[in-house]
């Protein structure tokens, strides 16, 4: 059974490959920017977090999963979006030093929650393509004795400048969580045990998804 990674996030290519999946990698030509906007004023409202990240993980599946169909693909394609929620506000990836030093000053002590959005094709030769969604949550307490010099030289490093939130768990800023509440994947990047409850409804055994045997 053939895996597509509709990203080409270092963080979820590692899950996959801690899990014993060895996916290709595409990246999704989606602007994510522009799909929102156009999603939003043609509704008049603004998206909930579930709605956005859903919304862009099914966009960046599809986008894939159409560049598949014929090429005797046989197999499936994991889309995923993140996005971490602090008082109701979306924070995105911050891109920029001093936007990330002023989140992670406002997100010391604090508890906020990581929506990851899942999107799974099932696409076959000369089959219709099907698909199934869901969005995961979970909530990240940070430590609340941070100090302006550890955020100053964590900033530095460039690793939360193009990370959901400004933050990762499983790298340089795992240091400064202090709590994760629900599916710790879903804060790398998605949840594992989410997408495998995804594959098994499209009738896809998890384990024929196995590259090599986990531990091996």
């Amino acid at each position: 059974m053939q895996v597509c990674l509709a990203s080409t996030s270092p963080a979820r290519l590692m899950l996959m490959r801690q899990v014993g999946i060895e996916p290709v990698t595409r990246a999704p030509q989606v602007d994510e920017e522009a799909v929102i906007a156009e999603v939003e004023q043609r509704e008049g409202r603004t998206l909930t977090p579930t709605e956005h990240v859903l919304l862009l993980a099914r966009r960046k599946a599809a986008d894939v999963a159409a560049t598949l169909v014929g090429e005797q693909f046989d197999g499936i394609v994991i889309g995923g979006d993140s996005m971490f929620e602090l008082d109701g506000e979306i924070l995105g990836k911050p891109y920029t030093a001093d936007a990330a030093r002023a989140r992670w000053h406002a997100m010391r002590g604090r508890t906020g929650v990581l929506h990851s959005g899942h999107s799974i094709f099932r696409v076959r030769p000369g089959a219709e393509l099907l698909e199934a969604t869901a969005v995961a949550a979970a909530s990240v307490t940070f430590a609340d004795d941070v100090s302006d010099a550890e955020i100053d030289a964590y900033v530095a490093t460039g690793e939360p400048l193009l990370v959901a939130g400004a933050f990762t768990v499983d790298s340089l800023g795992g240091a400064f969580i202090e709590r994760v509440e629900g599916d710790p994947s879903t804060v790398v990047g998605m949840s594992l045990s989410t997408v495998r409850r995804l594959v098994r409804s499209l009738d896809v055994e998890w384990t024929s998804l196995w590259s090599t045997p986990p531990g091996s």
